[in-house]
């Protein structure tokens, strides 16, 4: 199992600090990580907490290191020391997939640091090699929506496809020239988070003309609504589940999107690795906004577990409001890896 290959890495911890990241100059609006800096044997290993915001980070940063995490471990017994602590003494998590996202940050933290004392890349501790990663570029169209902006970036970026959030409000003329572009990967319907459906007629509508203009491209996490299912039908082959998806318990489509920092583990992540490679089950990585280590990271995982599929792990500077030009094409070769569970990309 891929779990035994990393769980017996000694791991030497002194303490940890708290580091606050603001992606407002990148995104454009307020958006704030944590990176968990796990320090033991003059060495460091970093892990990223993608769900703060703004009102929770200041609670978290006025407390500061709040667990004792301190000791001399394997990186098994780490993790299972870290299922024991309460990781929200300041305050309990708004959100209870946050728990997931918190966890993740420390157990990649501990996973940094200890091949980081190994002197080891995850690659080397895994028997793994890295590959070619190709990527695309995940955003909405706005509001009103719009496929020029879209069309702008792929002028910029020709190897660069797309995961757009789609909208009741996409008409026929907007999926005609995306359509029309021939660069759309991924549709993600985000009809599994259990938001409001405002206007039914016109979300069924916005479907209809969707699956029937991009045959090649993956439909994300469609609703649960019987006018989507009957619509479905013809191309059930191509779903693929994002917001449901934790555990090898939950796979029942073809194809998933694997997010670290939602599945919350290093063991449940490797066991999907391995169930869906059995099972032949298709994989692509998902982020979610990381400003930091934790965007090489998920990238880095992509290249070992399922680098040919459209991975929505694009270099932190795609999610800029506009781009600036030299950024890599895909796929990316994630070349010169240091020991430690990290891969940097400067823009």
């Amino acid at each position: 199992m891929l779990w035994e290959r990393l769980a017996g890495l000694s791991l030497t911890v002194d303490g940890y600090t708290l580091e606050k990241l603001d992606g407002n100059e990148l995104h454009g609006f307020d958006r704030v990580t944590t990176q968990y800096r796990l320090a033991g044997n003059g060495a460091e290993g970093v892990g990223e907490d993608v769900g703060l915001f703004n009102e929770d980070s200041e609670a978290l940063h006025a407390e500061g290191p709040y667990l004792d995490l301190a000791g001399e471990w394997t990186l098994g017994s780490f993790v299972e020391h870290l299922a024991t602590v309460d990781q929200w003494k300041v305050a309990p998590p708004e959100w209870e997939m946050a728990r997931a996202w918190r966890n993740w940050a420390f157990e990649s933290a501990a996973l940094d640091l200890a091949l980081r004392q190994a002197e080891q890349t995850l690659p080397e501790a895994l028997g793994l090699a890295s590959r070619p990663l190709r990527f695309v570029n995940s955003l909405g169209l706005g509001d009103p929506p719009s496929a020029a902006g879209i069309a702008q970036r792929f002028a910029q970026n020709p190897t660069v496809g797309f995961k757009l959030d789609a909208a009741a409000a996409w008409n026929d003329a907007i999926v005609a020239e995306l359509e029309g572009l021939g660069c759309v990967a991924t549709v993600d319907f985000k009809g599994r988070y259990g938001l409001p459906v405002e206007d039914e007629d016109a979300l069924v509508a916005m479907y209809r003309i969707v699956l029937a203009a991009f045959p090649d491209a993956l439909f994300e996490d469609p609703h649960e609504l019987p006018a989507v299912e009957e619509l479905l039908e013809p191309v059930r082959d191509r779903l693929s589940f994002d917001a449901p998806i934790h555990r090898v318990g939950d796979i029942t489509t073809r194809t998933i999107n694997v997010k670290p920092s939602r599945i919350g583990g290093l063991r449940p992540l490797l066991e999907i690795y391995e169930w869906c490679d059995a099972n032949g089950v298709a994989m692509y990585g998902g982020g979610m906004g990381e400003l930091g280590i934790g965007r090489g990271q998920i990238e880095l995982l992509a290249s070992l577990f399922h680098p040919d599929t459209p991975n929505d792990v694009a270099p932190s500077a795609f999610n800029a409001v506009e781009l600036v030009d030299g950024l890599p094409s895909s796929p990316l070769v994630l070349d010169g890896l240091r020991p430690g569970f990290r891969w940097d990309y400067e823009a």
